[in-house]
């Protein structure tokens, strides 16, 4: 395609169903920036960490659920362009809620394919995923050609829903709209890799809270299996291209335009090795990456033991309290296995080049977690929490509680090291004074190099000591 730069886009309304996510934000605020006449930005949550820049760019936030066929008709109604990116389930605990996921990424496209041809919505771009032709296999540059997965053999309910919604959408492309005197919906599907950048909330944080609390011990699969990676800001192009390529002003085969019924593959273009392309963002960080890998047949025995567990925990996935899974065997395929795509559909049929290199979008990436862990709380291992938290609660159990319950094994122990009850008793009053006093001068110091978490480490390095404040003196030397 030759078109310019805001064809399709000028004087247009669009929704953006997920738009206070890291990518719907993006792609929200390029919109606007494009000259688009309206952006709806459609979300379950009535805020997120974008949600202000959207608001003072214009956007208009509309609060819904697209499982509500009435909230997506609001938000659907008089717009001429729909990017469906809502979707439940990619990754960690989520996975696991099969319900809810069948609910957002089938009966939810659904509902806004309904709306789009019940209101005259001429062009729908649906974000769609490498899972729905990856099921664990090696794919070596593969392309459009490939066959889908099939249905009942997804190691996951994420990547079964989002085939299933993807054939919906391809298939619904080129039927006629209502009243609309002949006109007729065009569909396509970007089909994306991982996404990073500044503010991703899914891969990254993730990694990043690992590394911290020292849990990562291994790699997973060979030092030779690659993945693709795409920059948001690259993700977002093809989506506005994929939006453009649905322009009927321009047909080029069969009367249809370039794009309808039709998914691409995108990426950054280089496929890479997860771990060696996230271990630049560790090592900036200050943390490193193990140097062993754990093959993906053993991996997937660990990835169905915490599958197993979180499925006995299902009722309360939902609760902040319960940590994301260490890995789950659709992740462990992932990272484990090669699986990358070549773009040049895309680059032919669209004009998608990515515009960011791998190195350019690390380096923004790298700097906005730099910044974000010097505004943040450091904090130590998680080892070192067991070490302080359980040694001073069995000490003061067997200190100064009646002999109920666990307290006699407490007792054992604690005389194990320390001969008798009175010593026990004074080793833990010396450890509390010690917490009480590190507490306190970290909290002073604090309030000079760190006033924002000034609270913070005066109760961590209570709870730690020494653990906390060492990483205290060690942020006010820098």
């Amino acid at each position: 395609m030759h078109l310019s730069a805001n064809e399709g886009i000028e004087a247009n309304t669009f929704v953006v169903t997920g738009a206070l996510g890291f990518v719907g934000s993006a792609l929200c605020l390029e919109l606007v920036r494009r000259g688009a006449l309206q952006v709806r930005a459609f979300d379950l949550r009535p805020a997120s960490p974008w949600s202000d820049d959207l608001k003072i760019h214009g956007v208009k936030i509309i609060q819904g659920d697209v499982t509500c066929k009435k909230d997506v008709e609001r938000a659907v109604r008089g717009a001429d362009c729909v990017f469906h990116l809502a979707a439940y389930g990619l990754s960690g605990k989520e996975m696991l809620q099969v319900g809810r996921i069948d609910e957002v990424n089938i009966n939810g496209t659904c509902h806004v394919l309904d709306a789009c041809l019940e209101y005259g919505v001429r062009r729908l771009v649906y974000m769609s995923t490498y899972n729905v032709v990856f099921g664990g296999q090696e794919i070596v540059n593969g392309n459009e050609g490939l066959p889908y997965f099939p249905i009942d053999d997804h190691v996951d309910a994420y990547a079964r829903s989002k085939s299933i919604a993807e054939q919906l959408v391809l298939k619904t492309n080129g039927r006629p709209l209502k009243n609309r005197n002949g006109k007729c919906l065009y569909t396509c599907a970007i089909r994306s890799c991982a996404i990073y950048g500044p503010g991703e909330e899914r891969h990254f944080p993730r990694l990043v809270s690992l590394a911290k609390l020292g849990l990562l011990h291994f790699r997973v699969g060979k030092p030779s299996a690659k993945t693709d990676w795409i920059y948001v800001d690259n993700l977002v192009l093809a989506l506005i291209l994929a939006c453009v390529g649905l322009l009927d002003d321009i047909p080029v085969k069969g009367g249809a335009p370039v794009a309808a019924g039709q998914p691409y593959y995108v990426s950054d273009g280089c496929p890479v090795n997860s771990y060696e392309f996230m271990k630049p963002l560790l090592n900036s960080l200050g943390y490193d990456l193990p140097n062993s890998y754990l093959p993906v047949p053993k991996a997937l025995l660990l990835g169905k033991f915490f599958a197993v567990l979180y499925t006995i925990l299902y009722p309360w996935l939902d609760r902040w309290w319960l940590p994301h899974p260490l890995m789950l065997p659709p992740e462990i395929y992932k990272v484990g296995v090669s699986n990358y795509f070549s773009y040049l559909k895309a680059r032919e049929e669209l004009g998608y080049v990515p515009m960011v290199t791998p190195k350019e979008g690390m380096a923004a990436t790298i700097s906005y977690w730099q910044e974000r862990k010097r505004k943040s709380l450091d904090g130590p291992t998680i080892y070192a929490w067991l070490f302080c938290v359980v040694g001073m609660s069995i000490m003061f159990c067997a200190a100064f509680l009646p002999d109920v319950g666990p307290v006699p094994f407490f007792k054992g122990i604690s005389l194990f090291f320390f001969r008798s009850i009175q010593v026990v008793r004074m080793v833990f009053l010396i450890a509390f004074l010690l917490h009480v006093g590190e507490g306190t001068y970290a909290w002073f110091l604090a309030r000079k190099v760190d006033p924002a978490n000034s609270r913070g480490w005066f109760w961590q390095t209570f709870a730690l000591g020494f653990f906390s404040l060492r990483l205290l003196l060690k942020r006010a030397r820098s």
